[in-house]
């Protein structure tokens, strides 16, 4: 590993503890740049190393500003920490994950959002195909204007509602106990036209 490849990791790894986007930038932009440079003389295997270096690096920033759709918690709710993951595309296809976990009492729910990921297109499928969400035991439903599939469990009081927005994000609200209100309620309460924007 040459001198300035291990510099720009060391950075990056400070860029991701620190959060500074200016920072995530300038790594990004003079990582092209560098891409650029060995595809030019020939060095193809170094080129397409720090493409999907930087590709990575925009994944991290997407998914801390993804963190900020998640919803504060509801009235009566706590909200832990929200985490953030993104996945190159040799790792279960790849994909930008955010998540949050909110408590009321006994009751659990966790709202999680997925983009560019792969699971997105069996989703897709659920909630354009309606015979695949009866077969499921799920049912279509309208939140906030977006398709979604819910699936509860009345008896157990557990439940899973998937959202599709822009036929590019996977929104997973899940609540272990938690009432079917709480999930739509939790549904309703993210801004999907800031997330469409993303």
């Amino acid at each position: 590993m040459s001198l300035p490849t291990l510099i720009r990791i060391v950075l990056a790894l400070a860029l991701v503890v620190c959060s500074r986007p200016a920072w995530a930038e300038d790594i990004v932009l003079s990582t092209i740049k560098e891409a650029t440079r060995q595809y030019q003389t020939g060095d193809y295997t170094g080129a397409a190393s720090n493409l999907d270096y930087a590709a990575q690096l925009v994944r991290q920033q997407k998914s801390e500003r993804m963190k900020a759709l998640l919803p504060a918690p509801l009235s009566g709710w706590a909200g832990e920490d929200a985490s953030a993951q993104a996945l190159g595309a040799a790792i279960l296809g790849g994909g930008v994950t955010v998540s949050r976990d909110y408590k009321k009492g006994s009751s659990s729910v966790s709202v999680e959002i997925v983009s560019d990921s792969p699971v997105l297109q069996s989703v897709l499928m659920m909630v354009n195909n309606p015979m695949f969400a009866g077969a499921g035991g799920g049912k279509l439903e309208m939140v906030k204007g977006q398709r979604a599939i819910l699936k509860y469990d009345s008896g157990k009081k557990t439940g899973e509602l998937y959202i599709v927005v822009a036929s590019r994000f996977v929104v997973t609200i899940k609540g272990r106990p938690a009432a079917r209100e709480d999930l739509l309620a939790y549904g309703e309460a993210i801004d999907y036209r800031t997330l469409e924007k993303n």
